[in-house]
């Protein structure tokens, strides 16, 4: 079996970036840019004032000197006179330099009285204006390719005027639930029966990673109609499927994959929750065979998909970065195995405090509403004391930390 590390590093071994697609500017978002973007223009494109107040000549600006005001330049205009020696023009924030002058006095530095205005301190050449260019400069790679578009990026575009842009593609994901015991949401379970729930929450969390997801319904144990369900799945760029992984006699999914051609890398991994994980390839198209547990089904997604996902759409760090966490209770688990446990994470005293979710057996789906965070507890260990240091991760969706 391998170990949590080594199974990602296969996936991601066997993940390729997907190609480009021009979209619209607000499409891009959470996006990454497949093209480094050149400026066509400088930022600003003109040389303006940075605040509300007067034009001026920084050596007429003398202690008691009055200038006179001889035009006013709102945002959106332009002067139609230039500053002469010993005059003023009424400017404001945006509104493009007037000739002749080199500097801007706020209005809260000045005493405008009877059509002139007194500069009360020193005034320094250039204050308060905005060279053309100075930001950015015309033809300068502002971004690069693999940058992630947030909002910030999509101001720097729009402010270069970009319509659309080149990302990369969102994968098509195709989930497919398999075991007799599922019923359609909507129908009402009864014993032996339940509601499959793993293709709504995976297809939710396909959505937050920001692929595609696509849902081909429920299986079943019969060979035939999983085959051609399957069959159908690997259209898509990843197919994704609970359940039937283990070594039940009923259990048919990596058999069925294989007839199709599909390439098992692994199946196992030293890893609680999600130990029946298996990965496998057909040409470049990735297929996750998750465990049927909801919990298990959430996890391994979390920790192996998410990952190839996010790599496959371009995204340079596409494996979350781990946060060092105090833990608040002591932790007992077995020996061998890297153990997924969800917590309660909060900020406190400069520092992220860590509580156990509670009982982490995988039919307890209620500890991933309390929990907003998963702690990566190494297999090379059994016990973890209160008050020690932990490394966790965010789950997907969580926003922010409560501070006590």
């Amino acid at each position: 079996m391998l170990t949590h590390e080594e199974a990602r590093r296969i996936i991601l071994e066997r993940v390729r970036t997907l190609d480009a697609e021009r979209v619209g500017l607000l499409e891009s978002r959470g996006r990454v840019l497949a093209v480094d973007v050149a400026a066509p223009w400088g930022l600003p494109s003109f040389t303006n004032s940075a605040m509300d107040g007067y034009a001026v000549r920084a050596e007429d600006c003398r202690d008691g000197v009055a200038l006179a005001i001889i035009d006013y330049v709102p945002a959106g205009g332009r002067a139609t006179k230039s500053v002469l020696p010993g005059t003023a023009i009424k400017i404001m924030t945006g509104a493009p330099l007037p000739d002749g002058c080199d500097s801007i006095v706020p209005f809260e530095h000045a005493t405008e009285v009877g059509g002139t205005v007194c500069v009360g301190q020193p005034v320094v050449a250039h204050q308060h204006v905005r060279f053309a260019g100075e930001d950015v400069s015309q033809g300068e790679i502002v971004l690069a390719s693999g940058a992630v578009v947030r909002p910030y990026e999509i101001n720097m575009l729009a402010c270069l005027g970009m319509e659309d842009i080149e990302v990369v593609r969102r994968p098509t994901v195709a989930i497919v639930a398999t075991g007799d015991e599922l019923i359609a949401l909507g129908d009402r379970p009864v014993p032996g029966r339940i509601v499959n729930s793993n293709s709504y929450s995976l297809a939710a969390a396909i959505g937050g990673v920001g692929a595609l997801p696509l849902l081909l319904g429920i299986a079943g144990d019969n060979l035939p109609v999983l085959r051609e369900k399957l069959a159908e799945g690997l259209k898509a760029d990843v197919l994704i499927t609970s359940a039937g992984v283990s070594m039940g006699d009923r259990d048919l999914v990596r058999e069925v994959l294989a007839e199709l051609g599909v390439e098992i890398q692994f199946w196992k991994v030293k890893v609680k929750p999600g130990k029946s994980l298996a990965f496998g390839v057909l040409g470049e198209k990735l297929v996750f065979a998750l465990p049927g547990n909801p919990v298990s089904a959430m996890l391994t997604f979390e920790e192996f998909a998410a990952p190839a996902l996010l790599k496959m759409m371009g995204h340079r760090q596409p494996v979350k970065l781990l946060l060092p966490a105090v833990l608040q209770g002591e932790i007992r688990k077995k020996l061998g195995e890297t153990h997924l446990v969800r917590v309660r994470l909060e900020y406190s005293g400069g520092k992220y405090l860590a509580w156990s979710a509670g009982k982490q057996d995988t039919g307890r789906l209620k500890t991933l509403l309390q929990a907003n965070a998963l702690a990566v507890l190494p297999a090379e260990r059994e016990y973890f004391a209160a008050g020690e240091e932990i490394q966790v991760h965010l789950l997907d969706g969580s926003v922010g930390m409560t501070s006590l």
